[in-house]
């Protein structure tokens, strides 16, 4: 293996701590795009999944978002599932357990906030789950 090769696979191993300021960021920066990408999961964004995404992120974050701000990172083109999903998968080991567990809480919240659940909405869930390697027990706070 080349030495470029092997800074670049040290690299990776060497950022899967990242300071609380790196924390922080990252996991705004995931919650808005898999809630954006949750609220257009059945290709219609409804008002108050807007609404929903703002408090939490409110709540969460501190960041005030408008709503052109939100269906900017829900254009599909910029945030497509199968790019969500390889994203998620590759910083989880950098998110805590804790965080993991809130983003997906959260895209429960937004799902269930047009009081209408599709099936479209309930798989994008479990992609997400996965891609997190959230178990069912997490979310509940049943960890060892």
């Amino acid at each position: 293996m080349a030495i470029a090769d092997l800074s670049r696979f040290l690299k990776i191993f060497s950022d899967s701590s990242p300071s609380e300021e790196k924390q922080k960021e990252l996991y705004s920066e995931v919650l808005l795009m898999t809630l954006a990408q949750a609220s257009s999961s059945d290709a219609n964004i409804h008002p108050v999944e807007i609404e929903t995404i703002q408090q939490i992120m409110q709540r969460e974050t501190g960041q005030e978002l408008t709503e052109a701000d939100i269906r900017k990172a829900a254009r599909p083109e910029r945030y497509q599932s199968v790019y969500l999903r390889k994203y998620l998968r590759s910083v989880r080991h950098q998110l805590k357990a804790e965080d993991r567990s809130k983003i997906l809480q959260a895209v429960a919240d937004v799902i269930k906030s047009d009081t209408q659940i599709n099936v479209l909405e309930i798989d994008f869930f479990y992609q997400v789950a996965n891609a997190l390697r959230i178990t069912l027990v997490e979310p509940l706070g049943l960890t060892a």
